[in-house]
């Protein structure tokens, strides 16, 4: 890949990135990905700090500078400092991934186990987190005359499912804001969204214990691909949006659940 003046993306090795909520999961995994291709790394915590670390460690291992930042994304203030602090260090932002995320697990069918404030927590991070980190990259990306954000909304904003109602409608409200700013910050700026079904992390591990493989091989078995995703399998696509062989991509929702929407109604395959 060979750098250009103007709206193209830099060399790789010129090219600098944020990944939010990068410590573990599909965040550490995207910014391994990315120092692979000679990206220079911003990695983010919000209270990992001892995996921030590791993460950074990971990319350095790459042979490229990182910077590792604590910031909370539904914070403005810690949005703007974020991006301040990746152009002091480095000049330049050419890559936005909005990775950080949370939830609250609740029965779809309990609408009592759901607050207006697990909608305003989970919203903050998932929703207005992404939405103002992008405002605090895209002066930047806009005068360069190149950027790329790729939004991780989930399979849950699209069908409806997952952990709770609050956290897919999060997602699906990242996925219409992906649109909205596909077109809005174009054609300077790609936007684009990733909507990932199942990811066998660290998090399923410590949870189910003993039965992870059990669950992990049920999940696959399920879906038309039988493959359960691991965080690097999403993070390709991910950086695959991220660089500029993506370049013609923009306003996308790229569902990667091995196949397991074509299961569900009304979205089954007729």
């Amino acid at each position: 890949m060979t750098g250009r003046k103007e709206g193209k993306l830099m060399t790789d090795q010129q090219s600098v990135a944020i990944v939010t909520g990068s410590a573990t999961g599909l965040g550490a995994a995207t910014a391994i990905k990315l120092a692979e291709r000679g990206v220079r790394v911003v990695i983010n915590y919000s209270k990992s700090e001892h995996d921030a670390l590791e993460t950074e460690k990971a990319c350095r291992q790459k042979g490229v500078d990182t910077l590792c930042l604590q910031a909370n994304v539904s914070e403005d203030h810690d949005c703007r400092s974020l991006a301040e602090a990746a152009l002091s260090e480095f000049g330049r932002i050419d890559i936005l991934i909005n990775n950080a995320g949370t939830t609250k697990f609740a029965d779809h069918k309990d609408l009592d186990a759901l607050s207006a404030e697990d909608f305003q927590r989970i919203y903050a991070t998932n929703v207005i987190g992404a939405y103002q980190m992008t405002r605090a990259v895209a002066p930047t990306m806009k005068t360069q005359g190149y950027g790329s954000i790729v939004n991780v909304a989930s399979i849950a904003g699209v069908a409806g499912i997952g952990s709770s109602v609050a956290y897919a409608a999060s997602k699906g409200a990242m996925n219409t804001m992906t649109l909205s700013l596909a077109r809005a910050l174009a054609p300077e700026i790609r936007v684009n969204a990733v909507c990932p079904g199942f990811i066998g992390t660290r998090w399923f591990k410590d949870q189910w214990g003993d039965e992870y493989e059990r669950r992990t091989a049920k999940i696959a078995a399920d879906t038309p691909l039988h493959r359960a995703a691991s965080p690097e399998d999403i993070a390709d696509t991910v950086v695959f949006l991220s660089l500029e062989g993506a370049r013609n991509i923009t306003g996308e929702l790229i569902i990667t659940d091995s196949g397991a929407h074509l299961n569900f109604t009304p979205l089954a395959a007729r």
